[in-house]
């Protein structure tokens, strides 16, 4: 399993516009908040269509985690989508005395109007720091966070 080129994201496909979002609020339609606005988009590298069972949990977990601090900062309605990203690679770290050689958990979080364009959130230090800090101690077999600030274009909102 260490060796699986994982990509675990979430993808933008399914994200309401801003609209529609409001149209659902005016109609009470958007009791699950959070849960409407995004779908999970789970593959293992190279097509095989497999996901890996272990390497998805440590992506739920980590996104829970950022979702969970986006909200107690007051953000999550200010932010177009926000989610996590379990890379395909390892990275060496040191926790405690040990070396470690764990995975890599990027953040991606953008702003937008209509999706055709978006740029990266600027998220405050101190949000990304607890974020990064509280994935790094709740989540076995990750060392490594990272915050992407590509905006689209070039870049695209979703990861694959």
């Amino acid at each position: 399993m260490a060796a699986s080129a994982v990509l675990a994201a979430l993808s933008a496909a399914a994200a309401p516009t801003d609209e529609e979002r409001r149209a659902r609020l005016a109609r009470g339609l958007d009791v699950a908040r959070g849960s409407v606005d995004r779908r999970t988009d789970g593959r293992r590298g190279h097509g095989s269509g497999a996901p890996v069972v272990q390497e998805l949990a440590i992506l739920r977990k980590a996104d829970a985690i950022y979702l969970d601090e986006i909200r107690k900062a007051g953000l999550y309605d200010t932010i177009w989508q926000a989610f996590a990203v379990l890379l395909p690679v390892r990275t060496v770290g040191v926790m405690g005395d040990f070396r470690t050689y764990a995975q890599v958990v990027a953040l991606r979080a953008v702003v937008s109007q209509d999706a055709m364009t978006a740029d990266w959130a600027r998220l405050p230090y101190e949000v990304l720091a607890r974020i990064s800090s509280r994935i790094i101690n709740e989540v076995k077999g990750v060392n490594r966070v990272v915050y992407d600030i590509s905006s689209k274009p070039p870049s695209t909102i979703e990861w694959e």
